[in-house]
Formats: C-alpha cells, sequence, structure tokens
C-alpha cells in the first residue's frame, strides 16, 4: 500500500503514528508555511524552512527509543533558545552540514529509521496570505485565525506568496505511484489546503490512478472554520483545487461528551458532525461519504484513531486489489 498524506500541526503526525503500522511505503507531505513560535525565529534567523510540522512527523514516522523522542520535543525554557525545541535545532543543523533541505531530510531519516519519508510541500520560502469575506487580506499563518477573530468575519480564501510555488520532484513521483492519497487531517486554511495551493498539485492529484480520501477534523478551529461542518470542509478544499481531488470523506459520527469538550468550548471550538443531508449534499456532488466513530480521547485531547483509519485504508486497498 503506497500512501502519500498531504497536512500538517498535530493531526498529521497523529495519523502518521497509525499509518505506519500498515506500510512502510509511506510520503508524508508537509506545509512549510509556518512563521511562529520556534519555527519562526528559525525561519527569520537561518533563512530555513519551518521545521516544527516536519519536526513532529519525524518522531511520528521514527523507530527510536523514547527517551530521544523526549530529546527531540524537548523545550528549552531560559536564555537565548528560551521555547525553542531540540529537535528543531537537529534539522537546522543538518540543514547546515548538508546545505539542502532533501539532502538533510534524506538523511534524518536514515538516523531515525523512519517508516516512509517526510517531504516539505516546496523548498521555497512560501508565506500564507488570507482574504477575508469583508474584503480585507492578512499576511503570516501564525497571525491568520487572530485577524479572523478580531474582525469577526470569515475566511474566503488563501494564498501563497509567491504564488507559484513548486512541489518536489520526489512528491510528484510519489503522487503519481500512489495507491491511496490522503488529505488531512489538520487546520484547514493553515495545514491542508496550503498544500494543494502548490504548482500543479490539484492536477497531480486528479490524475493519478489513487483513490484519493479527505479525513474531516474532528473539531472547529476559531479563527479557521468557525461553524463549518464537514460539507463546508469539503467546499473549501474544491474552491481551492478542484472537484476531484476527493473520492472519499471520512467523518465522524459520534457526538462527544459535554465533559470531555469541555475545555474546547471554552475556546471556542464545537464538534464537527456528519448527518444524512450533509452525506446527500456529497454524493450528489459524487463523493461518497465512510461515516464511524473515529474519536480517541487520550489525555483530555481529541483526536482521530489512527489505527482505525490505517486498518479501514487497507482494507480498502485490498478489497480494490480482488476487484
Amino acid at each position: 500500500m503506497k500512501l502519500v498524506v498531504f497536512g500538517g500541526g498535530t493531526g498529521l503526525s497523529i495519523l502518521l503514528r497509525g499509518l505506519k503500522k500498515y506500510t512502510g511505503e509511506l510520503s508524508a507531505v508537509v506545509t512549510v508555511a509556518d512563521n511562529g513560535g520556534g519555527s519562526g525565529v528559525l525561519r527569520e534567523d537561518l533563512g530555513m524552512l519551518p521545521p516544527g510540522d516536519m519536526r513532529n512527523c519525524i518522531i511520528a514516522l521514527s523507530d527510536i527509543e523514547p527517551t530521544m523522542i523526549k530529546l527531540m520535543q524537548h523545550r528549552f525554557k531560559d536564555g537565548y533558545l528560551n521555547g525553542q525545541s531540540f529537535g528543531n535545532l537537529l534539522i537546522a543543523a543538518m540543514y547546515e552540514i548538508f546545505g539542502d533541505y532533501e539532502h538533510a531530510l534524506k538523511e534524518i531519516g536514515s538516523i531515525f529509521r523512519l517508516s516512509g519519508k517526510v517531504l516539505p510541500m516546496t523548498l521555497q520560502d512560501a508565506q500564507l496570505k488570507a482574504f477575508l469575506d469583508n474584503g480585507e487580506c492578512i499576511l503570516g499563518e501564525k497571525d491568520i485565525p487572530e485577524f479572523v477573530n478580531k474582525t469577526g468575519s470569515r475566511i474566503d480564501r488563501i494564498s501563497l506568496v509567491p504564488e507559484v510555488c513548486m512541489p518536489l520532484e520526489e512528491t510528484i513521483k510519489d503522487i503519481k505511484e500512489a495507491d491511496i492519497i490522503v488529505l488531512g487531517p489538520g487546520s484547514l486554511y493553515t495545514s491542508v489546503i496550503p498544500n494543494i495551493l502548490v504548482h500543479n498539485i490539484p492536477e497531480l492529484i486528479s490524475e493519478s490512478k489513487a483513490t484519493k480520501f479527505y479525513i474531516c477534523n474532528l473539531m472547529t478551529q476559531p479563527g479557521e472554520t468557525d461553524h463549518y461542518n464537514v460539507y463546508d470542509h469539503v467546499n473549501a478544499i474544491i474552491k481551492h483545487s478542484n472537484r476531484y481531488v476527493i473520492d472519499y470523506v471520512i467523518a465522524n459520527d459520534e457526538l462527544i461528551s459535554e465533559s470531555q469538550i469541555a475545555n474546547y468550548k471554552f475556546k471556542g471550538a464545537k464538534q464537527v458532525l456528519i448527518d444524512d443531508e450533509q452525506i446527500k449534499n456529497l454524493e450528489e456532488i459524487n463523493i461518497k461519504v465512510i461515516s464511524s466513530n473515529f474519536v480517541e480521547i487520550r489525555k483530555n485531547y481529541i483526536r482521530h484513531n489512527s489505527e482505525k483509519i490505517g486498518q479501514l485504508l487497507l482494507n480498502y486497498t485490498k478489497e480494490k486489489n480482488k476487484a
């Protein structure tokens, strides 16, 4: 089973932990438009791609001791390195040693015995620009949610700056050879959609022999997807690409208890649930829905059950091969 997964943030890394149990031929294409936190500092200081999301995906796909995982995620608490993670610094060092990201990531993949590979969506210095319904726009991934909340307007669309960013040749090759392509999960406008704004990626996905799945988020994200349902998430992706980048939507239909969702509601997030009307609307545009309980709650964090999704994708591949 050859998988290509597009995304970023926590959602992608959690999914990868489950998927790696079912296949070693896994390519994670990661958004690199982040300009906040420790990644943003390294991006500005060293002129490198922001390493944070790639670090999380490397850890998710790695076969290393728990102590090494703790080391990679360790954040310094004092001095000039305050807030910076060791893993980010390691990626920065490898980048300086080898002179380019592709070589550095391959070496890191070898060191950490990855079950697959981690690829940046582009090697160019890309920023995100959001255009709102009220006509205003904001540049910079870290500032988009706050600006949206302040204006009370919704995101109409986003673009990359520069507008034309080229994908890696390896990404192009992997899309053409994939059995399954997965979009998400992850922040819709700042993790998932940026990947399909890269030059020619929607066309390559549409033309691929692979079956295309979109894993919809379990919760809305304040400042990005307030009041969105599953259908709204899908429409946003189609608006930024084309109708043929999704064959199936994987969506949760299990209601999460009020006690488990309380912290999210306090921050303004709501549960994203599929229902019969949305299924009907999606089927009218020839997108099939796979609905089930895909929720896993650990330490009060609501996450996708990545092993269940991995098994689902494996079963689908087996059935397709039989046919």
